[in-house]
């Protein structure tokens, strides 16, 4: 049973930097949320959304395989992506019960409850909206890009994001988590199009806005080609501005100890590099800086490492 007295934690993103926070926040004494975006159109997930007509489940079957207390071997089943096998190439089993699931109760979200509670999933997973939307974005030079997975691919600056079709609804208990919560925490992963489509729901930037609870924004630590080339901590930060409003954050989270050349090399062969915490411009914008050495060393690619984020955001609720 959950005590009603734990604090109310709240995590907002998408991709994979969501699920790495949720693991290590979901045997803490709190009461978890997480609120995914539904904007993704790329793969097996593009591919059921165009057919069945559903909001896109990958980030949420992800979300869920992080949640879950299931037995590995359902877990690795949930998880199974066909390699090969005419219509089935390419899909995730958990993609695919999750569209059964819809299917069988009629609504997104009742299929998601349904599917989390045959895999224990600790905390509560909400789509942030039960309505199937698509991303688009006007760059710098005037352009406009239809599709999250197309954004990235122009390799332009993106001024700004925006969802369509309007208007869109968010889906309420996302927004009355946000309302009740402690912490709210912005979970790291693509800026604008894992990120921002769950910030720029009409609903959701007002009660983030208003939040009663601390909000703050886990940065990432490596830039992402054809979305944040170049962008500095401040950078990020600036954007989410932008589309949600002034003084929507209350800190920020940076990783501050030196990147390995090894790893540096890595990502500069994806046009990547490392997010400078410019920590003067970070305070101007008015934000509390929570400095930390956050990441895994043992990875080829950089993670954040799930137990020392989680131990860091509970010392935040901690001190309130």
């Amino acid at each position: 049973m959950r005590n009603p007295n734990e604090p109310r934690v709240v995590v907002i993103g998408g991709g994979t930097g969501m699920p790495v926070l949720l693991r290590g926040l979901k045997d803490l004494p709190i009461q978890l949320s997480a609120l995914v975006t539904v904007a993704d159109d790329g793969g097996s997930t593009g591919r059921l959304r165009s057919e069945m007509s559903i909001p896109a489940p990958g980030d949420i079957r992800n979300v869920i395989a992080a949640l879950s207390d299931a037995e590995p071997m359902l877990l690795e089943l949930f998880q199974h992506r066909f390699a090969v096998g005419n219509g089935l190439s390419g899909h995730s089993m958990g993609n695919l019960l999750l569209a059964a699931m819809t299917s069988v109760t009629g609504d997104f979200y009742t299929g998601i409850k349904e599917i989390s509670r045959v895999l224990n999933v600790k905390g509560k997973i909400y789509p942030i909206s039960n309505e199937s939307i698509s991303l688009h974005a006007k760059m710098v030079d005037g352009t406009l890009v239809s599709g999250e997975s197309n954004i990235p691919a122009a390799n332009k600056h993106i001024e700004r994001v925006f969802l369509q079709p309007e208007p869109i609804q968010p889906f309420p208990n996302a927004i009355r988590a946000i309302e009740k919560a402690d912490l709210i925490v912005i979970s790291p992963g693509s800026l604008y199009t894992s990120i921002m489509p769950n910030l720029i729901i009409p609903g959701v930037d007002e009660a983030i806005r208003q939040a009663n609870g601390q909000v703050v924004y886990v940065c990432n630590v490596m830039t992402q080609a054809g979305e944040t080339t170049e962008y500095t901590a401040a950078d990020h930060v600036q954007a989410i501005y932008d589309h949600v409003g002034t003084d929507c954050l209350d800190a920020i989270v940076v990783h501050n100890e030196p990147i390995s050349k090894q790893i540096r090399d890595v990502y500069a062969e994806e046009n990547a590099a490392p997010v400078e915490y410019d920590i003067d411009r970070l305070l101007s914008l008015g934000l509390r800086v929570i400095e930390g050495d956050i990441i895994r060393p043992d990875r080829p690619t950089l993670r954040h490492d799930t137990d020392k984020i989680a131990a860091l955001l509970y010392s935040l609720i901690k001190r309130t």
